[in-house]
């Protein structure tokens, strides 16, 4: 595997056939963001810090694919700003997915001339949602990348093997909560948006932090990356807003 600094803010990463069969990941993988690709490009973006000193950044980057035939790929990582002007596919697509989540149910009774009224329609601005995560080490990486001053409210559910993290925009410019949001998807898949899946969650789902679920979790992050004491886990009994 090589890297190549482009710029501050971007590197190169380019992997031969070889090392993709090493990895048992293709090209496909990385289009779809299946969760094998993440675990390679988390390791990726751990290899490029040591090669070449990148850093990556504390929000959201943008990853570009191309292919090389009969040699592999190219991996190029580059910073961006979730609101900004460039960006703003992803806020709609973020908007759009959340729509959906939130009609889904809706959309099940409906027929098809409201549906296709519903596709047109302009997306809704969602105020909660939950989102799903693979592990609570990558709750942990969304909370500390999120200010500890964010107004929303928060909570941790575990269910199955799952770690569910329910957002809702509380006091926050709405702004701000969507760029949590944005940025929430880069570590997870959403749940759901609608009463019942939150209902499901509240009745099934153990919660672990009923309340300021980032913020703990952002201190207790920053304990760890300052060599504090150990602890057996993010506070369970405490409640406060954030």
């Amino acid at each position: 595997m090589k890297f190549e600094r482009v710029d501050d803010k971007t590197v190169r990463c380019f992997i031969s056939n070889e090392e993709l069969e090493d990895y048992q990941i293709d090209y496909k993988d990385f289009v779809l963001r299946s969760e094998k690709a993440r675990e390679v490009v988390r390791d990726i973006i751990e290899q490029a810090a040591e090669e070449v000193g990148y850093k990556p950044p504390k929000f959201a980057f943008d990853m570009s694919i191309m292919m090389m035939p009969d040699q592999g790929l190219v991996l190029t990582f580059s910073e961006s700003d979730p609101l900004d002007e460039k960006n703003g596919g992803r806020l709609m697509e973020y908007l759009k997915e959340m729509k959906r989540a939130i009609d889904q149910a809706a959309l099940d009774h409906q027929n098809s001339k409201k549906q296709e009224q519903a596709e047109v329609a302009a997306p809704a601005k969602p105020e909660k949602g939950i989102f799903e995560f693979g592990s609570l080490s990558e709750v942990m990486e969304l909370a500390g990348a999120v200010p500890r001053s964010l107004r929303v409210h928060s909570a941790l559910y575990r269910m199955n093997d799952g770690y569910y993290l329910y957002l809702e925009k509380g006091s926050a410019a709405y702004q701000r909560y969507s760029k949590l949001c944005i940025q929430a998807m880069e570590f997870s898949s959403i749940y759901g948006a609608d009463e019942q899946k939150i209902l499901f969650l509240q009745e099934h789902g153990e919660c672990l932090i009923a309340e300021g679920a980032l913020r703990k979790l952002h201190v207790e992050k920053g304990k760890k990356a300052a060599g504090g004491r150990k602890t057996k886990g993010p506070d369970t009994k405490s409640k406060g807003k954030e």
